[in-house]
């Protein structure tokens, strides 16, 4: 499978704001009347690394410059002072923006070590924050917006009593529901289906209740989905069913991506899913990094005139972009050749 990185990886980078001068990663991307809007997750520091949301805009899918000079969200909005709000993902459903984000009630300090993944430190905060297992939980929600700039809360989308994250909605109701990807840690077991964190799937009237969730997807394939799978970027509507980029984390603690296709009615058949990865850390950006190496986390993508544009966080410190023809990774897919 072919897939193209861009020649000024990384695209985005960090610096020029005091909110994002230590890293960016994991963006949420649209296209509104021809314009790329990408919604960057930063942080000022490691220590602690309190992450923010970004807003940015580009002609081309490229070169993107800053909306605004400040934060479009920031954990102080959501009530979560000493917090973190993580891993934008962003649709658009009858006029309307929704974004799924993550939020961590209390950031960590990081300690990048060279040598694999950075030690961490669970910092003491005032106010008794932190001292109840809870407060580091991630939860998962959806805010909503009519602009991308002005946003409001809507639902904690998931129960605040276990971790979930890559929550993720589908770009359109489905047979009259909001559909949603989830990834909850603590759902793994005999009684789940799954002895790893995988995805599930759920279904909402108004996006604030949801139905039980149910097994979509675990790791299949032991070389690169060992730990864990989850989704990575919003689905894609095709005409051979809803394209799923997701990705796999070996023992190694290496990211990986797969994809697979979904059905246009009933999202949880699948159709046809890769054994093999479509992409795995290959550049330097992809293995070195401030933070955790060998990662490529793709959060957003777009189509332009058949071209997928797959925008992928690096060692959590920056933005990179990857192209590839649709129908080409629709085909492979479908048609993955053996061995």
């Amino acid at each position: 499978m072919k897939i193209t990185r861009h020649p000024d990886n990384p695209i985005v980078v960090p610096g020029g704001y005091e909110w994002r001068k230590v890293t960016v990663f994991n963006p949420a991307v649209i296209m509104e009347e021809g314009k790329f809007y990408m919604v960057e997750r930063t942080a000022g520091s490691l220590t602690p690394c309190k992450n923010y949301l970004g807003l940015l805009e580009s002609e081309d899918g490229v070169h993107f410059t800053h909306v605004k000079d400040e934060p479009i969200v920031t954990p102080d909005m959501l009530g979560f002072p000493y917090g973190s709000v993580q891993d934008p993902r962003l649709v658009k459903i009858d006029g309307t923006y929704y974004m799924n984000y993550a939020l961590r009630p209390c950031a960590m300090n990081y300690y990048p070590t060279g040598a694999g993944v950075p030690d961490r430190s669970f910092p003491e905060y005032p106010d008794g924050w932190g001292e109840q297992e809870g407060h580091w939980l991630t939860r998962s929600s959806i805010l909503v917006s009519r602009n991308l700039l002005d946003w409001e809360f809507v639902a904690d989308t998931t129960p605040l009593d276990i971790n979930d994250r890559d929550n993720i909605l589908f770009p359109e109701k489905i047979n009259g529901k909001f559909v949603m990807l989830r990834r909850p840690e603590e759902y793994v077991g005999e009684a789940y289906g799954t002895e790893k964190a995988a995805i599930w799937i759920t279904y909402s009237e108004d996006l604030v209740h949801w139905e039980e969730p149910k097994l979509l997807a675990k790791g299949e394939h032991p070389g690169w989905e060992s730990r864990k799978i989850g989704g990575s970027t919003p689905p894609i509507r095709t005409d051979k069913g809803w394209l799923v980029l997701y990705h796999g984390v070996d023992d190694e603690v290496v990211y990986r991506v797969g994809a697979m296709l979904l059905d246009l009615d009933n999202p949880e058949k699948i159709i046809a899913r890769t054994r093999n990865f479509i992409m795995e850390p290959e550049t330097y950006y992809e293995k070195f990094g401030y933070q955790i190496p060998n990662v490529i986390f793709p959060t957003g993508n777009v189509l332009k005139d058949g071209l997928l544009y797959i925008y992928y966080g690096v060692t959590d410190t920056a933005i990179a972009l990857a192209t590839v023809p649709l129908d080409e990774l629709v085909d492979y897919v479908l048609n993955e050749p053996q061995g």
